[in-house]
C-alpha cells in the first residue's frame, strides 16, 4: 500500500526531523480547525501537491487524490442528513422554503436512523464544507508515515519524554494499519485467483470484490491477532519496559529545513488569527462568508 507505509527517499521530507512533521499535522489541524472551511480547503490542496516530491510521486498524488474524494464524500454524508435546519439558516441565510430538497426520506429513516426529515442541497454543501477539516488533517498525517521510519518516530518520542507504553502503543498502530490493508488485500487477491468471479460479467465484478471483502474480514483478523501474540512474546523475549528510558545510537538533529518549516508554520498560526480577527473563523453565521 504505497500511501500507508514507509518507503526511503531523499527529498526534503525525508530529511525532516520527525518532531517538525508533527508539529506540523497539530498546526494544520488546528488552523483548520479554527478558521473557515476554504482555508481548509486550501492546505488540503497545497499539501496534496507535497506528495509529488515523495518517491513514485505522481502515484502517490493520484492514491491521496483518490483518497481526499472518498473522504469528502463519506465525511459529507456523515454531517448532512443530521443536520437541522436552524444550523443551515447560520450558514445559508435564507428562508427554508427556498433551500432545494433532493430527497424526502421514509418515516422509518427519520425516528429510527435519526435523519433530518428532508435532505437538502444546502445541508450537503455545509456537509461538504466540514469535511475539508478532515481531509487537511489526513493529507498532513499521512506525509509523517510516508517518510518517517517507526525507529526514528520511537527516538522522537522518546525524546518528548513520553512514556514508553504510550510510545508502544503508537507504533504499533502506526505499523497495524498498514498490514491490516496489505492483508485485505492479499486475501481478496487470493480468493479471485482461486476462481472467484470466473467467467462471470465484468460489470459483476465490484459485487464480487465487495463479497471478497466480507470474505477476508475474519481470516485477516485472525492473522492479526496471531501476530500479536508472537509481537507481546517478542517484546517480552527483548526486556522491554526492563529500564524506564533507553539509550540512542542515532541523533536526530534540526536541519534548515526543519526551520523553513517552522517558518510556515509561524505563517499558519498568524493566518489563523488574522482570519479570526477579520471574520474568517470557523464559528456560525460565517461573517466573511
Amino acid at each position: 500500500m504505497e500511501i500507508t507505509r514507509y518507503e526511503s527517499g531523499k527529498t526534503f521530507l525525508y530529511k525532516l526531523n520527525p518532531l517538525t512533521k508533527v508539529f506540523f499535522g497539530i498546526i494544520v489541524m488546528s488552523v483548520a480547525a479554527v478558521t473557515i472551511w476554504w482555508i481548509g480547503a486550501i492546505l488540503t490542496l497545497v499539501i496534496m501537491f507535497l506528495y509529488l516530491t515523495l518517491n513514485d510521486g505522481k502515484k502517490k498524488f493520484a492514491y491521496i487524490t483518490l483518497l481526499v474524494f472518498i473522504t469528502i464524500i463519506g465525511s459529507t454524508w456523515s454531517i448532512a442528513p443530521y443536520t437541522p435546519n436552524s444550523v443551515l439558516q447560520m450558514v445559508f441565510p435564507c428562508p427554508v422554503s427556498s433551500y432545494t430538497v433532493v430527497w424526502v426520506w421514509p418515516s422509518y429513516f427519520v425516528n429510527i436512523m435519526g435523519y433530518e426529515p428532508q435532505l437538502t442541497l444546502q445541508a450537503l454543501i455545509y456537509g461538504a464544507q466540514i469535511s475539508f477539516r478532515i481531509t487537511s488533517v489526513l493529507v498532513s498525517s499521512l506525509l509523517l508515515i510516508l517518510t518517517t521510519t517507526t525507529s526514528d518516530i520511537f527516538r522522537m518520542f522518546s525524546k518528548m519524554k513520553v512514556p514508553l507504553a504510550i510510545t508502544f502503543s503508537i507504533l504499533v498502530g502506526v505499523k497495524t494499519v498498514p498490514k491490516i490493508f496489505e492483508i485485505l488485500d492479499t486475501s481478496v487477491k487470493m480468493q479471485f485467483i482461486r476462481g472467484l468471479g470466473y467467467g462471470k460479467p465484468r460489470v459483476l465484478y465490484p459485487i464480487y470484490f465487495f463479497y471478497a471483502g466480507l470474505m477476508a474480514i475474519i481470516p485477516s483478523m485472525v492473522y492479526l491477532l496471531r501476530g500479536a501474540k508472537n509481537l507481546a512474546i517478542s517484546v517480552d523475549t527483548r526486556g522491554f519496559r526492563a529500564y524506564e528510558s533507553r539509550t540512542m545510537l542515532v541523533d536526530l538533529p534540526f536541519t534548515k529545513y526543519d526551520y523553513i518549516m517552522f517558518a510556515v508554520m509561524a505563517g499558519l498560526i498568524i493566518l489563523a488569527v488574522l482570519a479570526n480577527i477579520y471574520g474568517f473563523g470557523r464559528s456560525i453565521p460565517y461573517v466573511g462568508y
